[in-house]
């Protein structure tokens, strides 16, 4: 019916003219916004945008980073938390947080809904910082990377780490206040320049590995890779596992929810190679939803004291959860360690590099770079980003970054900071479907860290691979944090051995300054030994 009406004469100008309709419409809107204060403040005629190029800029941005909200959450809550072995079935047994205990599981539920609105609020505040004081087109989150990095190396799995979560957050708070500090005073730049360059380019590929590592593995994510005896890791997917090491059992490759995370992962990749808006996104809800389902081999909601409770929180739909144990969980106990100080270092050096890099791509794919190498913005933009991690900390996540994603927006147009602010509304409304957020497996969250992966190590092409000085630097960055499941060794050990093969080149220099400096000295020395040696000679023809 719809396709003889748009076929025939008749239909074809009432679609015309339908459509010009809603161009005019569209138009009148443009100019009403582009000349109302609100466009005057965000410079919509000066940029040459409009407010509905900036609508769909938004929400193409939003589409293609709204996985960070169950993703970020699912990783935080790998650290257990503000949960600690009192919340077990049993108070204070030994190992209790290591094993399926329904006490500690429940503590976990409600960390997890804790985190999916602290990472809400954080990205809403952040975006709509950026957006209102910066007006730039970028929205920020809680950051990929840093968030891995204090739930598996800071606070390990479940509390297992060095330090606690509420630690982890006092060294994310002071962090955050040391990068506004450096933001302040313009030294951004040249902290930057201090790290090695193939270290510089290796961290986002090593960083990206280490992501994709944890979305392999069986309790975070598609369960591909488990722990073996004899080579430490090796390939799972079994039909049972060992509920507290993770060891298979029996039926390797024979997991169902890693053959349904499995399509997730093909449905992005597909995605991403047509182009698609909001991949991530759909791969993540596809797996979600099936998994949604009862009585399957892939559900999330098995018949359980866990499931049950799952479900009943799940059939809620729509509704605001309060933040009850992660906001003001920060603590400076036992601050005073070596473990502290290098997750310190390690955090701002990630901060610092991530987001100049970030932020600097950002504005020369929307232009916005002048011939001094500099943009309209750019100093309120670090300090938004540096203060969002501080408000970040408080509520109980991981440090706050500028998205790569939003150059999904900017290509869509966005050129204002109107469209950051339509992605702070976003979030906004995302608030009021904590239930459904809070319900996305790990076996539909491992996918896209894979793929996290996948993305982040472009950066290996700009490496020079054929220069070994920075090939081998890098290549130990890139191997050293997967395999020591440590972003701070990798970073350590690539600064440690490009020093090392600077040292001969250090070391030349040096002796090569110093033998030019004695013939300097000894040649001087003969100038005046001859010249007093004529002197004397001209005092003896005198006499």
């Amino acid at each position: 019916m719809g396709g003889e009406i748009c076929g025939g004469r008749m239909g074809s100008g009432f679609c015309v003219g339908l459509r010009n309709s809603w161009r005019n419409m569209e138009r009148g809107l443009n100019e009403a916004v582009s000349k109302s204060r609100v466009g005057e403040y965000f410079k919509l005629e000066a940029r040459k945008s409009c407010f509905t190029r900036e609508l769909r800029a938004g929400t193409a941005t939003f589409l293609t980073m709204a996985y960070i909200i169950s993703v970020n959450a699912t990783i935080l809550s790998d650290s257990g938390g503000p949960c600690s072995a009192g919340d077990c079935t049993v108070p204070g047994a030994p190992g209790c947080t290591l094993k399926p205990d329904p006490g500690y599981e429940s503590c976990l539920g409600r960390t997890k809904k804790d985190l999916v609105v602290a990472t809400i609020l954080s990205s809403m505040i952040g975006s709509l910082a950026m957006g209102l004081l910066a007006n730039l087109p970028l929205a920020l989150a809680p950051g990929m990377g840093p968030n891995a990095y204090l739930a598996y190396n800071l606070v390990g799995y479940h509390g297992s780490g060095p330090l606690s979560y509420q630690t982890a957050l006092a060294v994310v708070l002071i962090e955050g206040c040391a990068f506004l500090a450096i933001a302040a005073l313009g030294l951004r730049t040249k902290l930057a320049r201090l790290i090695p360059r193939p270290v510089r380019l290796a961290c986002a590929a090593g960083i990206g590995l280490f992501i994709a590592f944890v979305g392999l593995q069986v309790h975070q994510g598609v369960g591909l890779v488990g722990p073996d005896p004899a080579t430490l890791v090796t390939v799972t997917a079994c039909a049972t596992t060992n509920p507290e090491t993770g060891q298979c059992i029996g039926g390797k490759m024979r997991s169902p929810t890693f053959w349904l995370g499995s399509v997730g992962f093909l449905v992005i990749s597909y995605g991403l190679i047509k182009n698609v808006k909001g991949s991530m996104i759909y791969g993540i809800v596809l797996v979600t939803v099936i998994s949604w389902f009862r009585g399957t081999a892939v559900t999330y909601f098995p018949h359980t004291a866990l499931g049950d409770e799952r479900f009943k929180y799940f059939k809620k739909l729509v509704g605001f959860h309060k933040i009850k144990s992660t906001a003001g969980a920060v603590s400076f106990a036992n601050f005073n360690r070596t473990e502290v100080w290098v997750a310190l270092v390690t955090l701002l050096y990630v901060d610092v590099l991530g987001i100049t890099a970030t932020l600097y791509t950002m504005a020369e794919l929307g232009g916005f770079v002048d011939d001094q190498g500099s943009f309209e913005g750019e100093y309120s933009a670090y300090m938004v980003d540096a203060g969002s991690t501080i408000v970040g900390s408080v509520l109980g996540v991981s440090p706050i970054a500028t998205f790569v994603e939003s150059s999904a927006g900017i290509r869509e147009g966005g050129r204002t900071g109107l469209t950051a602010v339509i992605v702070g509304l976003y979030f906004l409304a995302s608030l009021f479907f904590t239930p459904l957020l809070s319900s996305v497996p790990p076996w539909a969250i491992g996918p896209s860290l894979v793929m996290v992966g996948v993305l982040m190590m472009k950066v290996v092409r700009d490496i020079n691979w054929e220069d070994l000085k920075e090939g081998v630097p890098a290549f130990v960055t890139i191997l050293l944090m997967p395999l020591t499941y440590s972003i701070a060794d990798g970073i350590i050990g690539g600064i440690g051995i490009y020093v090392a093969l600077s040292s001969y080149d250090i070391v030349k220099g040096l002796v090569g300054w110093l033998m030019k400096m004695r013939k300097m000295v000894v040649k001087e020395q003969n100038q005046v030994s001859a010249s007093a040696g004529t002197e004397a000679e001209a005092t003896r023809e005198m006499i």
